[in-house]
């Protein structure tokens, strides 16, 4: 299924955190933490809160809680916002406390997630807002991190968008280079009907267009949505013209946030921002220690 009607489930991310998590805790800690296990003493008790150093949408609180998790089970973690929510610069984000090499051990991997999780929700809450008022519904792509596509995903949809495709066998999407591959001056019509007819049938179907023409030749064979591929605005609205309502139209390429509300207000149905997930900036988040606090 396309998740624009279904979104990832949590389960699916809950079950993949471990593994990301002990893959990207092995590149930084394999040979141990040389730093801590020479200066820090091994009795030594730590407190820590995690700060927000600007605004932004938090996600990745769950992912920190597995790093401590995986690092010390003995370490706790008391998250104070949940994922989704908004902060404010110099707000508390959770506190920790444990054992001081452990926490230090954790702190990068764990800040690496929450800061690009963060600033993916952040990033996807602004393009939300822009499009406020309309009925478009903003979604993502599958220009995601090799390794972290769930988690960025799900921090999509706590910056309040929504999931396309999860990967290539959850929907069919026929895009220039399948219509190329294929050939012929009713490649779209043919690719279209293969689709229908093949052993995923039950899938929605999708086919890009460039042009109006395209366009005329897509809702002649009706595909469940249309992707109008860098059009212009006038193109955009003349296509939701056309098409009244007998396709679902997701506008795509080079989106900004600058020009998204136009785009929304063309009537279009969906409009995809490959930028949410390959471009965001990391959401600025330290974890500041207390390394005076107690010993165990």
């Amino acid at each position: 299924m396309q998740r624009v009607d279904g979104d990832v489930r949590e389960a699916e991310v809950v079950d993949y955190l471990a593994r990301i998590v002990e893959f990207a805790l092995g590149e930084d800690t394999s040979l141990g933490d040389v730093t801590s296990e020479l200066t820090v003493p091994a009795d030594r008790a730590a407190s820590g809160v995690l700060l927000a150093k600007s605004d932004g949408v938090i996600s990745g609180l769950a992912v920190v809680r597995e790093v401590f998790r995986q690092v010390d089970p003995t370490v706790q973690f008391e998250p104070l916002l949940s994922d989704g929510d908004r902060v404010r610069r110099g707000e508390r984000l959770a506190l920790i406390s444990g054992q001081a090499r452990s926490i230090l051990k954790g702190e990068r991997v764990a800040l690496n997630f929450l800061q690009r999780l963060s600033g993916v929700a952040t990033a996807t809450a602004g393009y939300v807002e822009a499009t406020y008022g309309t009925e478009a519904r903003i979604i993502d792509t599958r220009k995601t991190t090799p390794g972290m596509r769930m988690l960025e995903k799900a921090a999509v949809r706590h910056g309040g968008g929504h999931n396309h495709r999860i990967g290539l066998g959850d929907g069919i999407l026929i895009k220039d280079n399948h219509l190329a591959a294929i050939g012929g001056p009713q490649r779209i019509a043919t690719a279209v009907r293969a689709a229908r007819s093949g052993a995923a049938h039950t899938l929605r179907v999708e086919v890009e267009v460039t042009s109006l023409a395209e366009l005329e030749q897509a809702l002649a064979v009706r595909p469940d949505t249309i992707l109008l591929d860098n059009m212009s605005i006038d193109e955009m609205r003349e296509a939701v013209r056309i098409t009244a309502a007998r396709a679902l139209l997701e506008a795509s390429g080079g989106i900004t946030l600058e020009s998204v509300r136009d785009v929304a207000l063309t009537g279009v149905n969906l409009i995809s921002v490959g930028a949410l997930t390959h471009s965001s900036k990391a959401l600025d988040i330290s974890l500041e220690i207390d390394m005076g606090s107690e010993r165990a």
